[in-house]
């Protein structure tokens, strides 16, 4: 009998390595920006940087980081998810069901929203990976019919913030030394995300699918498997992301993060995980979901009209693609030319 260890890949290729290099000083230009806007925005308004004004920020982000996370593993295999908004809202209203009233513990109302989260994840993983039925299909039919099932179950219902037992609510509020649970909670996911993709073969593997299925199939990688793992995932960080939502906010009506979906993904592709799939990382998706924050607090501060903050989200998602899709054809051209020399 034999054993197959989970041990990272050989080192990448030249191309990957080229596009990976990219793609690093994307993230730094990133996180530039975001530097920029913080301190343009403090020097606009002190009051933004103050105690009360970084928790806000930090509270506000780490919801769509968590997202960002899930949605990054997909979008790498060259899937998407279009329906982690809609999971999201469904898990925090059945977590709020469940425990209003009660006295269940915290780690009770996230395991329920991590079940939940799963179960839609490995519907969609399965109609994508087995049944060969489009990930953009899928997950949009998901979408709806989660969507249908949660206003359908709330019949215009809402959990109040007094009925959800206060272990659940410390969750969301609570802090350690003085930093909140929430973003230390989405740090040590992305954290291990992000090693888990680059030491270990199977989080390798997944690169490697989204570079080419079919040499990803033709070189023995359980194709389908690792992108029902992925939806997997997915589902269970849109899950758990539900019963974080309850914690943060305590009241919840059924169409709690409605049109999140695209701002999940402006967030993915703005931080340099290529929608095509093969390249980037989570660390670039969790910047971009931070400046996407950032942008949207920055412009309450500054007292513009919150229609902007969607056409620079959609501008910076529009910027994104067109860069992505310059790098790919500049990288494949100078490995033709070099090819031939």
């Amino acid at each position: 009998m034999t054993t197959t260890l989970d041990k990272p890949l050989p080192a990448p290729d030249s191309a990957r390595s080229l596009l990976d290099t990219v793609f690093r000083a994307r993230e730094l230009s990133i996180g530039g920006a975001l530097v920029l806007l913080i301190l343009c925005t403090w020097l606009a308004n002190p009051g933004f940087l103050d105690d009360q004004g970084i928790k806000d920020l930090l509270l506000n982000s780490s919801i769509l980081v968590l997202l960002a996370v899930g949605q990054s593993v997909v979008v790498i295999t060259r899937n998407i998810d279009l329906s982690v908004g809609s999971v999201t809202g469904l898990t925090a209203f059945a977590c709020g069901h469940f425990a209003s009233g009660t006295d269940h513990s915290a780690i009770t109302v996230v395991l329920l929203g991590l079940g939940l989260g799963v179960v839609c994840g490995l519907v969609s993983g399965a109609l994508v990976s087995f049944g060969r039925v489009p990930a953009l299909v899928v997950t949009l039919g998901m979408l709806y019919v989660v969507q249908g099932i949660d206003h359908a179950w709330a019949h215009g219902e809402q959990i109040n913030a007094v009925n959800v037992p206060d272990g659940v609510l410390s969750l969301g509020t609570g802090s350690v030394l003085g930093i909140p649970y929430l973003p230390l909670i989405s740090a040590a996911v992305l954290a291990g995300t992000a090693y888990y993709l680059r030491t270990y073969r199977s989080g390798r593997e997944l690169y490697a699918i989204g570079s080419s299925p079919e040499a990803a199939r033709l070189a023995g990688i359980p194709v389908r498997r690792r992108i029902l793992g992925a939806y997997a995932f997915s589902g269970a960080v849109a899950g758990f992301a539900g019963a974080l939502w309850l914690a943060r906010f305590g009241t919840v009506v059924a169409d709690a993060a409605n049109g999140w979906e695209l701002t999940v993904v402006s967030a993915v592709v703005v931080g340099g995980v290529a929608i095509t799939g093969g390249t980037g990382a989570v660390w670039g998706a969790a910047l971009g979901a931070l400046l996407l924050t950032t942008i949207g607090s920055a412009l309450v501060v500054l007292k513009v009209d919150s229609f902007w903050q969607q056409a620079i989200t959609g501008v910076l998602l529009l910027a994104a693609i067109t860069t992505d899709r310059i790098v790919q054809v500049r990288t494949t051209s100078a490995l033709r030319k070099r090819s031939r020399r």
